[in-house]
């Protein structure tokens, strides 16, 4: 697990969504993020400096680039 800041996390985040190498998200409401990979792989982020409006962000991010998010 990696643990990062909530911009740090967005740096890490958008290259990964221009190429289409996540293939869905969970979270949870204390901020862990886990990306499941097209290649089966996986990594796990604590955010720790994620607000809800933040979190919500992600979510959103996330889901206009045609990745599922579940909870």
């Amino acid at each position: 697990m990696n643990t990062c800041t909530f911009v740090d996390f967005m740096q890490t985040l958008k290259p990964w969504l221009n190429d289409d190498y996540i293939r869905r998200a969970h979270y949870n409401d204390e901020g862990y993020f886990t990306l499941i990979f097209v290649d089966g792989g996986e990594k796990v982020y604590q955010v720790d400096d994620c607000t809800a409006a933040q979190l919500n962000d992600v979510i959103a991010l996330l889901k206009e680039n045609g990745v599922p998010v579940f909870k």
